[in-house]
Formats: C-alpha cells, structure tokens, sequence
C-alpha cells in the first residue's frame, strides 16, 4: 500500500502467532490522535479486503460483511492512540495479514506495516530456529563464469517470518542477494537465499545474518561461508590426491569429486596453485609430524613390553 507524504505513521507488531480455537489481538498504534481507523485482512492470492471502521470518538464500529460479525471486535486503549483487533474462535483460514488504516488530513491513506497472523495447534511459545545447510561454489562455475554462488538453505522454522541478509565478514554493510519463496513443509517452513561473488571478493569471507521472528534471544544467527579462494583448496587437495593416489580414495573423496569436479579434463590454474600451495605443504608437514609421532610412540611402547617380559634373576641365577 502507497500513499503520498504523511504527517503521522501506524505501528503494528509483525507477526502474531496463537493457538487454534483462542482469540487472537493484533495491536495499532498511531503516531497522533486520529478519527478513524479502518482493518483490512489480505489473504494469498485475494486482494486486500476491509473488515471493519472504527469511530474514536464514539467508539461505533461499523463491520463489512467479509468476516462474520460474531468473529472480530475492534477497540481503542485508554492512551486514544492504541488500538487493537481481536479475532475470535480462530481456524487455519483465518491466517492472513491484518492492516491498519487511517485517513491523513490530506486525503491520504496511510497502512500500518501489516502484522502476520499464523494459526497453530502446537505451543504457539515454542520457538524452532531455521536449521541452515550450506552450499559452496562449484569449480565449473568460477572456471567458466569467474564468479561464485554462496546458497545458504533454512529449514524447520516456524513461524515463517524470516529474514536473510549477507555481508563481508568484518563489513556491515548489507550486500545484494537473491531471495527464494518460503515454501512450507508440514508444520514448518524452509526458504533460500543466494550470494553471487565476484572474482574480486573471492578472497574474503562472508556470512549469512538470519532474523527470524520468534527468536527469543533476538539475536541474529549468522553461518559463516569461507572465500572462495580457501574453498578451493580442499577441492584442490582431492584433484591432487585423485591424480597422484588414487588407490586412497576414500568414498567421501570419490563423492566430493563427482560433485565438485563434474569435468574430467579440468585441471588447477597456476594461481589457485600458487594460493593453495603452501596451505598443502602446511597441511603435509602436519601429517608427517603426526605420523613421526606415531610411530615413536609405538617403538616406545615396544620397548616397555620387551622390558617387562625379560626373566627375573634370583641370587642363585635362576628363573
């Protein structure tokens, strides 16, 4: 909803979320006094509809006939500038968007932000954090187009008031993402969000900020994504392994290369080598001193064992 410039504003909480067969109060607040107020309910795939007008002064209130009578009541706090609907015997129909409206003096129309009602039959107080999985670029994709996709997937949350912004890992400024639908799933809902980098941040780290509603910390949850460039160097570490000792594969490697390097003829550039390098001689020479212990180790160990089992000598030289 649009309207030209306005001398007040409307606040309403953006989701509201309550058991079946309850009553559910979604609240308004203005900004000043105002004469009026007007409700509208806009359900998918319907156009906005109003369900009721109240009169401040006198506190009549005059119902539309889009919802039963019996099914909503509107009334005004004692400060003159609240105001609340209340939604009665509620039922999974009745989830929707609820605005508030007002007249400007200008003959404007100014809406509230909207508030999301969701009906459920579980605690309406419980709270189900989205569960992210992570997606990271595919080395077809930064060979041929010289960008990367970051997807970050979250599932299982409810309600599904969520929202998904990226950044650079020590920037706080909000970069340009593509957002999917929020799709539900049962009892809960999952929604996706990409990242396209170019060849320029591909060295930086970045992180997915999630803010979902019903977040009773309020913080926001963030899943780190490392560059692009570091990415590489485990796809790299398997290409390597895959060429030099195949025979030691394992079926974790042989599944990462199928996904990763879907190109049989694709081979490392010079400069994802030289990025690369010495995190894999860091990564051998780790191994090797593992291995070096190890094995010192188990002499050791050897040793003890021969120790102990020589026979004892009496005075007599005997066993």
């Amino acid at each position: 909803f649009t309207s030209g410039l306005v001398a007040f504003s409307l606040e309403q909480p953006s989701v509201v979320v309550v058991r079946m067969d309850t009553l559910a109060i979604m609240p308004c607040k203005a900004s000043t006094k105002i004469s009026h107020i007007h409700w509208y309910h806009h359900q998918e795939h319907t156009a906005p509809q109003r369900i009721l007008r109240l009169e401040v002064s006198g506190s009549s209130v005059n119902k539309d006939s889009v919802l039963k009578a019996d099914k909503i009541i509107a009334i005004k706090d004692k400060d003159v500038t609240s105001y609340s609907l209340l939604v009665l015997k509620l039922k999974k129909n009745d989830e929707a968007v609820y605005y508030c409206a007002t007249w400007e003096v200008r003959y404007n129309k100014v809406f509230g932000p909207g508030t999301v009602l969701r009906v459920t039959d579980k605690n309406p107080d419980e709270d189900i954090p989205p569960k992210p999985t992570v997606f990271l670029p595919s080395i077809t994709e930064i060979k041929d187009h010289n960008t990367g996709t970051y997807l970050c997937l979250l599932e299982d949350f409810f309600p599904d008031v969520i929202k998904i912004d990226w950044k650079e890992k020590d920037d706080k400024t909000v970069l340009q993402s593509q957002q999917g639908d929020t799709m539900k799933t049962k009892d809960t809902y999952m929604k996706f969000s990409w990242l396209t980098v170019t060849q320029e941040s591909m060295a930086k780290d970045h992180k997915c900020m999630v803010k979902h509603e019903r977040n009773k910390g309020r913080v926001d949850q963030e899943i780190d994504f490392p560059s692009i460039n570091r990415s590489m160097c485990t796809k790299i570490a398997r290409y390597q392994k895959l060429v030099l000792c195949p025979n030691k594969l394992t079926w974790l490697d042989w599944i990462g290369i199928r996904l990763e390097i879907p190109d049989k003829n694709w081979k490392p550039q010079n400069n994802t080598r030289q990025e690369c390098g010495l995190q894999l001689m860091n990564t051998s020479a780790y191994y090797i001193y593992i291995l070096l212990l190890f094995k010192s180790l188990m002499y050791s160990i050897i040793i003890t064992i021969c120790l102990l089992e020589r026979p004892a000598l009496d005075g007599n030289r005997k066993n």
